[in-house]
Formats: structure tokens, C-alpha cells, sequence
């Protein structure tokens, strides 16, 4: 039995992704025999198209993944941002912010480019000579390695 070969399965998924607006997010075999590979679309994922991508999967890695359990699916509104593209796919929405030091914020995705992204938070600030504090846009500048984790924020 050949064994199955994680950087060959990145490869194929991305090729098969080519001209769309889909692309992958992690594709990763988790402990025991299950492989799990997941995607993400600039606009919306079709669950007809991940079906036809767990087929094409199945059928090129036939021999390697007999004995796996694959998973292909999409990212859910509530997995954590991971790449720059979701990021910059994200802007304008809100999100929550996990820092590294244990703050949470809440706030709008202003901007993200490869390096980093911008938080706009609205938040009540003292200024110098006034009497009462008053409410303002603030921005936080964040590297992705500043963050534990960015997740969009649902509200009802």
C-alpha cells in the first residue's frame, strides 16, 4: 500500500481550484486515519462543487487513502480567519480579535494585506480638558502572529 503524501494532496486540491474562486485552507490528515481538507471562496462555496472535489480526490489518491476517512467541506462562519485572502474577503464585516496577551475586541476588519489586518473598534475616550468621555472610532493595527485567532461575528 502507498503511502500517502500530504504536500501531493496540497498540490492537487490547488490545481483543481485553479480558475475558480475557491481556494484551499488546511488540508491536513488528523490523528487516527482521517483526512481533512478545507476550503474557502471569495464569493460562496457550492456544495455540489465540494462533492465533485472529494470525488476527484478519491479518485486520483485512490490506493494512498483507501484506509482513510476523507472530509472535504468549507469553512463555517464560525472557524477562525487563517489566511490573508479570507481577511481582506472580510473587510467591512465584524469580527472578534483574540490577542496573543488575552484581550478580546470587537470591532470592523478596516483593512488586511499579507502582513497584517486593521481593527476599528468603537470605544469611549477621556480627553484631555473634557468633562465626560466621548465615543470614537480607534484602530488597531494587528500582525496575523499578534492575534490567537479572528473569528467573523454573528449578530442577532
Amino acid at each position: 500500500m502507498a503511502e500517502l503524501n500530504l504536500q501531493n494532496l496540497k498540490d492537487f486540491v490547488e490545481e483543481q481550484l485553479k480558475d475558480t474562486d475557491c481556494f484551499l485552507v488546511k488540508a491536513e490528515i488528523l490523528k487516527g486515519k482521517d483526512i481533512l481538507v478545507e476550503i474557502d471562496s471569495d464569493s460562496r462555496v457550492d456544495i455540489d462543487f465540494v462533492g465533485g472535489l472529494n470525488q476527484a480526490i478519491e479518485a486520483n489518491f485512490a490506493p494512498e487513502i483507501d484506509d482513510y476517512n476523507l472530509e472535504v467541506g468549507s469553512v463555517g462562519l464560525t472557524s477562525p480567519l487563517k489566511l490573508p485572502r479570507q481577511f481582506r474577503k472580510n473587510v467591512g464585516n465584524d469580527v472578534e480579535v483574540l490577542t496573543r496577551d488575552g484581550r478580546k475586541l470587537h470591532g470592523m476588519l478596516k483593512s488586511a494585506d499579507e502582513e497584517g489586518f486593521v481593527l476599528i473598534t468603537r470605544e469611549k475616550v477621556k480627553k484631555e480638558g473634557e468633562k465626560r468621555p466621548v465615543t470614537e472610532d480607534v484602530e488597531y493595527p494587528f500582525a496575523y502572529g499578534d492575534v490567537k485567532s479572528v473569528t467573523y461575528e454573528i449578530k442577532f
